[in-house]
């Protein structure tokens, strides 16, 4: 089968991270796989399969009034039309809220079945008055819409009347595990996410400047880049943090950090999913999650392979820090479970679920005896 995937950029994020999952994925089942992206061929945040085609549209840039952005967005639905008949696709699919709309109008009479993919309920991330009202639009257009959760395909389907489908999101387990030095000096707390308002990385560190004093044998490492690295460092310097907390930076492989790590937090105020916990808990770490709408309830089962406290109370995120920060016992009951959700959001049984959709949506381009598209 010839599948086309859009999206913005590979640069880096969970939904980038998604999108070349699910491409590699594919490709490595023997299909046709092209990858659209909006950049000026930047280099790219994760690998693709060498069977994937990538190919970079240049069509990246910032508008500086309406207009000048109407004309642009005119101009980008004529090239990703023009690109995605050259690929010649039998589905075409989309990711994330504004490229969608793009897909959708650069699609529209081709006689191409299209699905689109969104990361976040519409209710907790803003994307703009316009690009809402385009979203209610276009979307009834699309063939099935995917989100990672229930909760959030319902409420997409009462705003669009869309076919859909709930297919979480897949990652991969960690080629290595490293076996952790109980012996060692110190304990390492990690955090992982972009560094932006909703990853809620500053909750985190209010939380943690109350348990430092209390355990000066740990030390907290946030992975990840973006625009607050500035003023997370500030208040790291205002809570005098300084040398117990690293801004380790974007990681291409976090999986040796992680699986070198004793304990993982999970600060975000709202999520899609929660690639970064899913990963955590598969190198085999015990958790501690803020029970944000969508996603950690779906991946932690609280008490046994990890912990959820309730949603931005940093009072309560520090208290289970400072208990699992104090009971080693605990830490490594928790572990012992963690690595079972490979089995739950794993990558083959994720694209199992996508191989399930193309069969409803294409069932003449499936190869039913060998489980596979064609």
């Amino acid at each position: 089968m010839r599948l086309t995937l859009v999206i913005s950029s590979l640069w880096g994020g969970g939904a980038e991270k998604v999108a070349s999952l699910l491409a590699n994925g594919w490709a490595e089942q023997e299909n046709e796989v092209t990858v659209l992206t909006f950049d000026h061929g930047a280099t790219l945040g994760y690998p693709l399969h060498p069977r994937v085609q990538h190919r970079s549209l240049g069509l990246l840039a910032i508008s500086s009034h309406f207009f000048e952005g109407l004309c642009r967005n005119v101009g980008r639905v004529r090239v990703l039309r023009r690109a995605i008949r050259e690929s010649e696709p039998d589905a075409v699919i989309s990711a994330v809220d504004i490229t969608n709309v793009l897909v959708l109008l650069a699609t529209r009479w081709l006689k191409v079945p299209v699905i689109i993919q969104e990361q976040t309920d519409p209710a907790l991330h803003d994307i703009g008055r316009i690009w809402q009202l385009l979203r209610r639009w276009v979307y009834p257009f699309a063939d099935a819409l995917v989100c990672p959760v229930s909760a959030s395909l319902a409420r997409f389907q009462a705003m669009t009347s869309v076919r859909g489908y709930a297919i979480p999101c897949p990652f991969v387990a960690p080629q290595y595990l490293v076996r952790r030095d109980r012996e060692k000096q110190g304990r390492t707390l990690v955090a992982m996410g972009r560094l932006v308002h909703q990853k809620g990385f500053d909750l985190l560190l209010d939380a943690f400047s109350r348990l430092a004093p209390r355990h000066p044998d740990w030390s907290l490492t946030i992975v990840g880049g973006g625009p607050l690295r500035d003023a997370l460092q500030s208040q790291i310097e205002a809570l005098e943090l300084t040398g117990v907390v690293h801004l380790a930076g974007a990681l291409a492989d976090p999986s040796p950090v992680l699986c070198a790590a004793d304990l993982f937090v999970f600060p975000s105020r709202y999520e899609g999913f929660g690639l970064a916990l899913a990963e955590a808990m598969a190198c085999g770490l015990p958790v501690v999650s803020f029970d944000c709408p969508e996603g950690p309830a779906q991946i932690i089962r609280n008490g046994v392979d990890g912990v959820l406290v309730p949603r931005e109370d940093v009072a309560a995120l520090a208290s289970a820090l400072d208990h699992l920060m104090s009971h080693d016992q605990e830490r490594e009951k928790l572990a012992a479970r963690a690595p079972e959700v490979v089995t739950r959001f794993g990558k083959d049984r994720i694209l199992l679920l996508w191989q399930q959709l193309f069969e409803e949506l294409l069932p003449s381009k499936v190869n039913y005896a060998a489980g596979q598209t064609r």
